[in-house]
C-alpha cells in the first residue's frame, strides 16, 4: 500500500521532514554501522529498518537532483523515498551490491515509473488507476507496482510479503491519525475507498491544518 502514498509525504513520513534543506538530512552511516544495522534489518528489527532509511536520505536528495527541470521537487522526493523504503525492506547483501547501490537503482527506477506514468500530481492517483500492463498483457495498476520495480530491480519479491513489510515501516513512521487517514482515503485493508471531503469531514480538516494530512486525503473530491 505504499505506493499510495506517493506525492502526499512530505512532512507525514520520516523522509518528508527532511525534504527541503539538505543539511537536515542524517548523515551516512559507518560502514560498520550500515552492516550491523543491516543485520538487524534482516532480523526482523523495525528501528533497524528506520535507521537505515533516515540515513540514506540524502541518496533520495541526490538522484532528485538529476531531475531538476521537473517542476515539483517535493514530489519528486516523495516517489525516490518510496523506491528507499522498497529497498531497505528488500535488501540482501548476498546478492552482491551494496546497499548504496541497489537503492539508489530502486530510487531511480521508481522516479521513473512515475515519470513515464505521465502522472504530474500523484496525489490524485488512485490505486486503482492503471499505469500499464504485464508481461502477460494484464492491466498494471499502482497498487500492482507497489511490490515489484522495473526490470530486476526488485524481482522475485513476493508481493503480498514486500506489501506487509513496507507497511511495517510507514506504520511506524506514521502518527496513528495520519495512518488512519491514509486507510481510509485508499482504502487499505479492503474497505472502502473514501472521498477527500468525507475524510476530511471525519477528521475536521480544513484547509489551515498543515499540508501533511491534506496531501494524504488529494485523489478525489
Amino acid at each position: 500500500m505504499i505506493q499510495s502514498l506517493v506525492g502526499m509525504f512530505k512532512d507525514l513520513m520520516l523522509f518528508g521532514s527532511f525534504v527541503s534543506v539538505n543539511s537536515g538530512f542524517p548523515m551516512p552511516l559507518s560502514a560498520e554501522k550500515e552492516a550491523e544495522y543491516i543485520q538487524k534489518s534482516l532480523s526482523g528489527d523495525k528501528e533497524a529498518t528506520e535507521i537505515l532509511i533516515k540515513h540514506n536520505l540524502r541518496l533520495v536528495a541526490h538522484i532528485a537532483k538529476k531531475y531538476q527541470n521537473y517542476p515539483d521537487t517535493d514530489e519528486l522526493i516523495s516517489v525516490g523515498s518510496i523506491g528507499l523504503i522498497k529497498a531497505v525492506s528488500t535488501f540482501n547483501p548476498q546478492h552482491g551490491a551494496g546497499l548504496a547501490t541497489y537503492a539508489a537503482r530502486c530510487i531511480e527506477n521508481e522516479i521513473l515509473m512515475m515519470l513515464r506514468a505521465g502522472k504530474k500530481h500523484l496525489g490524485n492517483v488512485s490505486l486503482s488507476d492503471a499505469v500499464g500492463t504485464d508481461k502477460d498483457g494484464g492491466e498494471l495498476t499502482l497498487l500492482d507496482l507497489l511490490a515489484e520495480n522495473d526490470e530486476n530491480v526488485i524481482a522475485n519479491v513476493e508481493t503480498k510479503l514486500q506489501i506487509e513489510k513496507i507497511m511495517e515501516v510507514i506504520r511506524k513512521v506514521l502518527s496513528p491519525r495520519e495512518y488512519q487517514i491514509l486507510v481510509l482515503r485508499y482504502g487499505i485493508g479492503g474497505g472502502p475507498e473514501l472521498t477527500q471531503k468525507e475524510v476530511a469531514k471525519k477528521f475536521g480538516i480544513s484547509r489551515s491544518r498543515k499540508r501533511a494530512p491534506r496531501r494524504l486525503l488529494r485523489g478525489g473530491t
